[in-house]
């Protein structure tokens, strides 16, 4: 009898906690369920349009949710399993949408596109009135001009164009609500065809410019934009020696400035007195070894202009082109943090900022990889005057090798700075952390406070 009831509540058991599984999961499908269109709609509008659309075959409530999201994102990603091409794919899926806004249209395509069709879907995303518009054509044979259609949209926000596209702006247009534009590896017909879309762009506030290698259809450029606080420019060429290019820059409101790759001639007409961060990377071919004084200019230049800045972080290459000219008579008054792409070839470049800098408060040293036979040590001591660290608080060094010069200038930190806090030493070979860690702990330091740390 016993036997019996212990069986029958072993099977009591076994039954309650199947209806607990399944009334659970019955909660789990509820949850998606119960939840509203416009919820629903944001999370899959992180997904791709084909991707939203598979979603239509879970259930009748999914099968035109998709069509609800205020986001199109197409990729011409044709295959034997996906035969369809481009052309009939947008068509569909803008007939299909119906969003009554369209924050997103994003349209990638690696073939050509026919312009007719091209302009027809740009004329249809702007009905719905457009705020980013993104459009990439990467083919190697035949470039896809920008329609004209593109400058009637008055509510577009953000427009990104990359790669195998041509621009020709029209003699009068207005993008009353752009505020961001990338302009990524495209064409110009003209140089004047660069320089009057911003004629057009009345609140422009963030400017992206990547530079073709060939610099096709245009080499001057002129950026005349009251209201820019944002601008990067980048070029990187593998040329043995790039093109030269110019640009003149008229932004006298920039906040934020970034430079990547092969330095040409850049020019601010107005002082960048509201200049916050600047991040300049340099790397030029070993054609500059050929014309070091003439790239060297270019570079200290540059580097005087950004004095206002508050945050510069600048890794001005590894070759020999900074061996020229000076950073004076410019002060840097403003720079609480330093970040230096430092090698044997610019030490005295560093040297040159900290007696300019009387209120840094943080300096990052990033060794860049040298190159020992095309590099030479370059006026490496100690800058020449004491008080130019009174302030640092934080003194990072990445990928510290405990060269002579290297020690001297930690040394150097350690007996100026007489706020410091926190000294980090990074180093490739882990086995000599200890024996560095006690090196430098006897090095005679101003501040008493001072945590030094080997990672």
């Amino acid at each position: 009898m016993d036997m019996a009831n212990s069986a029958t509540h072993h099977q009591s058991d076994s039954k309650r906690k199947k209806v607990e599984l399944s009334q659970d999961t019955v909660v789990s499908i509820d949850r998606i369920s119960n939840l509203s269109d416009s919820l629903i709609c944001h999370i899959l509008s992180f997904l791709s349009t084909e991707e939203a659309g598979v979603t239509s075959i879970l259930s009748n409530r999914w099968k035109l949710l998709w069509t609800l999201v205020p986001k199109i994102n197409l990729n011409d990603n044709r295959s034997e399993e996906n035969p369809l091409s481009l052309t009939h794919v947008v068509y569909r899926v803008l007939a299909l949408h119906r969003a009554p806004l369209l924050r997103n249209f994003s349209l990638t395509s690696f073939s050509p596109c026919d312009p007719f069709h091209l302009d027809t879907w740009i004329h249809t995303v702007i009905g719905r009135k457009v705020q980013h518009l993104y459009l990439q054509f990467s083919h190697s044979k035949k470039l896809v001009k920008l329609p004209r259609t593109v400058f009637t949209c008055k509510t577009i926000v953000i427009l990104e164009l990359r790669a195998d596209i041509v621009l020709d702006t029209p003699s009068n247009f207005q993008f009353p609500s752009l505020k961001i534009l990338c302009l990524g590896g495209i064409v110009y017909k003209s140089e004047d065809s660069f320089s009057n879309l911003f004629s057009g762009c009345p609140v422009l506030e963030d400017l992206t410019v990547e530079l073709r290698e060939d610099l096709d259809g245009a080499s001057s450029f002129k950026i005349i934009v009251p209201t820019l606080k944002r601008l990067e420019i980048e070029f990187g060429s593998v040329y043995p020696k790039p093109y030269d290019y110019k640009f003149e820059i008229y932004s006298p409101a920039l906040e934020n400035f970034r430079f990547y790759g092969d330095l040409g001639n850049l020019v601010f007409i107005e002082k960048l007195a509201k200049l916050v961060d600047a991040h300049v990377s340099i790397y030029a071919g070993h054609w500059v070894l050929e014309n070091g004084l003439h790239y060297g200019a270019r570079i200290f230049k540059l580097v005087r202009e950004l004095n206002c800045s508050k945050f510069l972080s600048i890794s001005p290459g590894q070759k020999e082109c900074l061996c020229f000219d000076s950073i004076y008579p410019s002060m840097y008054q403003n720079l609480v943090r330093l970040e230096f792409g430092v090698n044997l070839s610019n030490w005295h470049v560093l040297k040159a900022l900290l007696l300019v800098a009387p209120n840094l408060k943080v300096l990052v040293l990033d060794k860049n990889d040298d190159d020992e036979e095309e590099n030479r040590l370059c006026c490496i001591g100690p800058p020449d005057g004491s008080g130019c660290l009174s302030l640092l608080t934080a003194f990072n060094f990445n990928g510290f090798e405990e060269l002579e010069h290297e020690v001297e200038f930690v040394k150097y930190v350690l007996n100026e700075a007489r706020l410091l806090n926190a000294m980090t030493i990074k180093i490739n070979d882990k086995h000599l952390k200890e024996s560095l860690l006690q090196r430098l702990s006897i090095f005679p330091r101003q501040s008493t406070k001072c945590l030094i740390t080997v990672e």
